[in-house]
């Protein structure tokens, strides 16, 4: 009776975080050990850069509309403040695009929230 090997088994399971690693530099898309490693790292940066990157999208929206308030002669800080007292509720992704898009909807928010304070 002939000897059982492991080899389609070792071999797919191989292939497939071969497969996955290709594109990447050197022994770590083909060298099995350093792939697997690669991988395993890859899939840590990437799962803590899903985060990341939450943060890096406000801190640019908060940027943008800091930028706009200041061309109406407002901070970033007065405005938010403003807002929150008149009641308006709008994300700052919403305001951002604003700023950007409508300036005309933009500066009613500045009055809005600039009456706002002033009460």
């Amino acid at each position: 009776m002939p000897r059982a090997v492991d080899g389609t088994r070792r071999k797919d399971r191989r292939r497939k975080i071969t497969s996955q690693t290709k594109g990447y530099w050197g022994r770590r898309k083909n060298a099995f050990r350093t792939a697997k490693d690669a991988l395993a790292k890859a899939g840590e940066y990437a799962y803590r850069d899903r985060k990341v990157k939450k943060r890096d999208f406000r801190r640019l929206w908060i940027a943008r509309i800091n930028a706009a308030c200041r061309a109406e002669g407002m901070t970033y800080s007065r405005f938010i403040e403003g807002l929150n007292k008149a009641d308006v509720r709008i994300n700052r992704k919403a305001l951002s695009n604003l700023a950007i898009e409508d300036r005309d909807a933009f500066r009613e928010l500045v009055s809005t929230a600039q009456a706002s304070l002033k009460n």
